[in-house]
């Protein structure tokens, strides 16, 4: 997406994450990155 994810964005995915629509998610690695892999600084 060439941008930085909003905090709004960030908390969205918290909230579903924390939320039963995500009860039968187990042990995923689900990253928060618009798609994008940032390097190591």
């Amino acid at each position: 997406l060439k941008r930085r994810g909003t905090d709004q964005e960030i908390a969205n995915a918290v909230l579903f994450l924390a939320s039963d629509l995500s009860s039968f998610i187990t042990g995923a690695y689900i990253p928060v990155n618009g798609g994008n892999v940032m390097p190591a600084i």
